[in-house]
């Protein structure tokens, strides 16, 4: 599965080539740096390992360092494994946005924007209590949280204010509008979770949307080739004639 990471650097709209506007996230996959590949003969299973953003050598760690040193990269800040990648790569190597191309659907997962302590209207879209008819102090507020009758206690899981954002979250199938290999840059159709300059991580769609090209061509692919046709029986022989009846006396 092919996957990049990359930092959202913002939105703005563009025109498609029938002239449509369109909203698109504007995201830099690049450089990214093969610092490691695993094979399931060595690691148990096939890996590679990407690094993105350059770092000081004063602020990593001297296993982290030894381990740059080992592919040839510089320090990177983000680290991140991409199970069963399809690109043939190996130590040393530097990808981009060209490994992706335009119509291409991909996930981004990002860490959402924090909110803070919010209540349960913003949090869980509640509606709030009456505004009148003898209604007090419950315009946002959830209401009864407790049972009537035994145990007479909260519920797990019931909604409550509390802190709201800052959680890992996945876009799916957002499809890639630009792709600007010489600036290492992808614009993405629709919106990805996270505040801008945030790390994001970009990739392969798992969920392809039907109807998509790269749907097909997977398609494609898993179905089996076809049987060949089974031969013809030969016509069976045409039956003797019955022989007239006997002459009647």
């Amino acid at each position: 599965m092919l996957g990049l990471l990359g930092k959202k650097l913002g939105q703005t709209s563009v025109y498609d080539a029938h002239g449509v506007i369109m909203p698109v996230t504007i995201v830099l996959v690049g450089p990214n740096r093969v610092l490691q590949t695993k094979t399931a003969e060595s690691d148990g299973y096939n890996a590679v390992q990407l690094g993105f953003g350059d770092q000081k050598e004063h602020r990593v760690t001297k296993g982290l360092l030894g381990h740059f040193k080992k592919s040839g990269s510089t320090p990177v800040k983000r680290i991140r494994e991409f199970r069963d990648f399809t690109l043939p790569v190996k130590a040393g190597d530097v990808i981009g946005a060209n490994i992706f191309a335009v119509g291409d659907f991909v996930d981004a997962i990002g860490i959402t924007k924090g909110r803070g302590f919010e209540g349960v209207m913003k949090r869980h879209n509640f509606r709030g209590g009456d505004a009148t008819h003898g209604a007090k102090g419950w315009r946002r507020r959830s209401g009864a949280i407790g049972q009537r009758l035994f145990p007479g206690t909260v519920m797990r899981g019931m909604k409550m204010p509390g802190h709201m954002g800052q959680v890992r979250r996945t876009a799916q199938n957002l499809q890639i509008i630009q792709v600007r290999e010489a600036d290492n840059l992808l614009l993405i159709k629709g919106a990805i979770p996270g505040s801008n300059n945030d790390y994001v991580v970009i990739r392969e769609a798992k969920k392809l949307p039907k109807g998509s090209e790269r749907a097909k061509r997977k398609i494609a692919l898993q179905k089996p080739a076809e049987a060949p046709a089974p031969k013809a029986k030969a016509a069976a022989p045409a039956k003797a004639p019955a022989k007239a009846d006997a002459k009647k006396k």
